[in-house]
């Protein structure tokens, strides 16, 4: 059968109906907040290439972690940073840290607030590298110590999710390993297993304070040409003990995205980055489109694409929108 017995267009004219029948469908329950808190600031400072986020106090991340509640968002992602660098990240493993304290507080304040924890070193490190750097390259496996102590000083400080972005070899099952043996083994490891080399993350280095004082990091992110090598990635993060992946960025990588939730039977998370943001914020300033609109649009297509969740640093602004029909 074919026109004018097949018309689909019946199935579009009436709104309700659309709404009856939609396939794919963006709530509230699928967002995650980025939040940066910076030790030693005396006031919450707005990051210049990402209009509507902040650096924020200690003070400032509690506030703002209890209006995401109200707002209904159920999950932050913390990224700190630090008072003191150094070579190799030390200050990152401390207990009394800067991420620690604002796990701290912020479980105190909302509990019922899901807070993940970024565990990478790039904030720490005199380099902005991801991990220990002798003569110009970035050392793997010293590395991952590092790393392990650093996801359980969040542990011990009452994250409820630990995620390595870090994109070293073996640094699951390394977290994993000091996780249970400090009587974490509860604790689920979020893994930043597919993350590329990619442009969208600029803005990101401004928030964070990360950008690598020399060369870059395609050395040990993804090549963004490179489809089949996130499959190993995730393969291998999954049998060292990871419990959830994360593709990074979103906006490019809707079909890597697709494979993962093809092939492995687990929750897939997609990261809206910071120059995914910042585009579109540049464009709705100057009247160039619909943010609210765009934001919608994208966002469907990262759950479309098979998304379990979304870390988006409009998780405040879809929740408020209460646009989910």
């Amino acid at each position: 059968m074919g026109y004018p017995d097949v018309r689909l267009r019946r199935l579009r004219e009436n709104a309700s109906l659309r709404g009856l029948i939609r396939e794919h469908r963006l709530t509230g329950r699928d967002l995650v907040q980025p939040l940066f808190v910076k030790e030693g600031l005396r006031r919450s400072a707005e990051v210049p290439s990402m209009p509507g986020q902040f650096q924020y106090t200690e003070n400032g991340v509690v506030e703002e972690a209890r209006r995401l509640a109200d707002a209904g968002v159920p999950a932050v992602l913390l990224f700190g940073l630090p008072r003191r660098k150094d070579p190799r990240g030390v200050s990152a493993t401390e207990r009394s840290g800067v991420v620690p304290r604002a796990v701290r507080r912020i479980k105190k304040a909302r509990p019922e607030l899901l807070v993940i924890t970024d565990v990478c070193l790039c904030e720490y490190t005199t380099h902005g590298h991801c991990g220990h750097v002798r003569a110009g390259r970035v050392l793997n496996d010293p590395t991952l110590a590092t790393l392990a102590k650093t996801a359980l000083s969040h542990a011990r400080a009452g994250a409820d999710v630990v995620a390595p972005s870090d994109m070293m070899d073996g640094r699951v099952r390394a977290i994993r390993s000091a996780l249970d043996r400090g009587g974490f083994a509860h604790l689920p490891i979020l893994s930043y297993a597919v993350k590329y080399a990619s442009a969208f993350y600029a803005p990101f280095r401004d928030a964070a304070e990360s950008a690598p004082g020399f060369g870059d990091r395609s050395g040990y992110q993804m090549d963004p040409s490179s489809a089949d090598q996130a499959l190993r990635e995730a393969e291998t993060d999954l049998a060292e003990g990871a419990d959830l992946l994360l593709v990074k960025p979103a906006l490019a990588y809707g079909d890597i995205l697709r494979r993962l939730r093809e092939r492995f039977a687990c929750p897939v998370g997609a990261y809206s980055v910071s120059g995914e943001y910042a585009m579109v914020k540049a464009a709705a300033a100057r009247g160039w489109i619909d943010e609210k609109k765009i934001v919608l649009e994208t966002h469907l297509g990262f759950k479309r694409a098979g998304a379990s969740f979304i870390i988006t640093y409009w998780a405040k602004d879809l929740a408020r929108w209460k646009a989910f029909r």
